[in-house]
C-alpha cells in the first residue's frame, strides 16, 4: 500500500470520527439536554450539573475527559491512551461550538431520537477502534486490575449518573434518561450486528442430499460439505453448510422444501463474516 493510500485512509478516519462524535455532540445539545434528561457518562454528568449549578456542559466534559487521559495514562496502556485522547477533546470542543436548543417538545421523541443518533455515533467510534473517553476508562481499569466486566462496570457508572436525576430534576426525568439507556443499547446492538447480518444454514437429507447440492450450485451459492456421525445410530452422513444474506434465506428454504419436505435444516445468526469463500 503506498503512502498516498495511507494517507487517504488517515483522513477518512479522521473525518469520520469528527461525524461520529459530531453525532454524540448534537444528541446532547438538541435532545437531552433541552430536556434535562442525564443518561449516563461524561455528557450525563455535565447536564447534572448544568442543570443544578448553571456550569458549561462543554466544560465539565473537558475536565472529566483530562481527569480520565490521566487516569489511563497511569493504569492502562500506550495504545488506549492514544485512542482515547484525540476524542476526549474534540468532544467537547464540538458541544461547545454547536448550538444548543430544543428540537422536539415531546420528551419520549426527544430521547427516542437522541438515543439512535447518540448509539450511531458511539457505535462509529467502535468501529474506528476510537473513544470519546470519559466514563469508558474506568471500566478499563477494573477490567485490568480486578477482571470485572466492562460492560457490566460501565452499566453501573450509567445507572448511578441516571439515579441524580432523581435528585437534580425529577422522576420523570429518571424514567426518561433510564429509557434512553434502553433506546442506546438496542440502537448500538442493531447496528453493530444487524447491518452485517448473515445466516449460517446447516441441512441434511437422507435421501435427497445430492439433489439439494445441484439446487446451491446452480443458484450460485458458495457452500461446503463435510462428515456429520449420528450421536443415536452412529452412522455417517454428509451434511451441507452454506452462508447466506438475510433476503436469499426465505428464498432458499423454499427451494430445500420443494426438494426434500423432511429436509433436517438448522440455521444461526452470523453478525460478521470475513475472508473469501468457504466452498472449495
Amino acid at each position: 500500500m503506498n503512502r498516498k493510500r495511507l494517507t487517504q485512509q488517515g483522513w477518512f478516519r479522521v473525518l469520520a470520527m469528527i461525524i461520529a462524535l459530531e453525532m454524540v455532540a448534537i444528541a446532547i445539545n438538541f435532545f437531552y439536554a433541552p430536556i434535562h434528561v442525564a443518561a449516563g457518562g461524561a455528557t450525563g454528568v455535565a447536564i447534572l450539573l448544568d442543570t443544578a449549578f448553571g456550569i458549561n456542559r462543554s466544560l465539565t466534559v473537558l475536565i472529566i475527559n483530562l481527569a480520565m487521559i490521566i487516569l489511563s495514562i497511569i493504569f492502562l496502556d500506550r495504545k488506549t491512551v492514544r485512542n482515547i485522547t484525540v476524542g476526549s477533546f474534540l468532544l467537547p470542543l464540538l458541544m461547545y461550538v454547536t448550538p444548543s436548543y430544543k428540537v422536539v417538545n415531546d420528551a419520549v421523541l426527544a430521547v427516542i431520537i437522541g438515543g439512535g443518533i447518540f448509539a450511531t455515533g458511539v457505535a462509529l467510534l467502535y468501529r474506528l477502534e476510537a473513544s470519546a473517553g470519559g466514563t469508558t476508562v474506568p471500566p478499563m481499569v477494573l477490567k485490568k486490575f480486578f477482571g470485572i466486566n466492562t460492560a457490566v462496570s460501565l452499566l453501573c457508572i450509567d445507572l448511578t449518573i441516571t439515579m441524580f436525576n432523581l435528585i437534580v430534576s425529577s422522576t420523570n426525568a429518571f424514567f426518561l434518561a433510564a429509557f434512553s439507556l434502553v433506546v442506546t443499547m438496542i440502537v448500538m446492538r442493531y447496528i453493530e450486528t444487524g447491518l452485517d447480518l448473515k445466516r449460517q444454514v446447516q441441512i441434511m437429507s437422507n435421501k435427497h442430499l445430492a439433489a439439494i447440492h445441484q439446487m446451491l450450485l446452480d443458484e450460485n451459492l458458495s457452500l461446503t460439505i463435510y462428515e456429520a456421525r449420528g450421536g443415536y445410530t452412529n452412522e455417517a452422513r454428509e451434511m451441507i453448510m452454506v452462508m447466506l444474506n438475510g433476503n436469499e434465506y426465505a428464498h432458499l428454504l423454499r427451494k430445500i422444501h420443494d426438494i426434500d419436505p423432511d429436509a433436517f435444516i438448522t440455521t444461526t445468526n452470523v453478525t460478521e463474516v470475513h475472508g473469501g469463500s468457504l466452498g472449495y
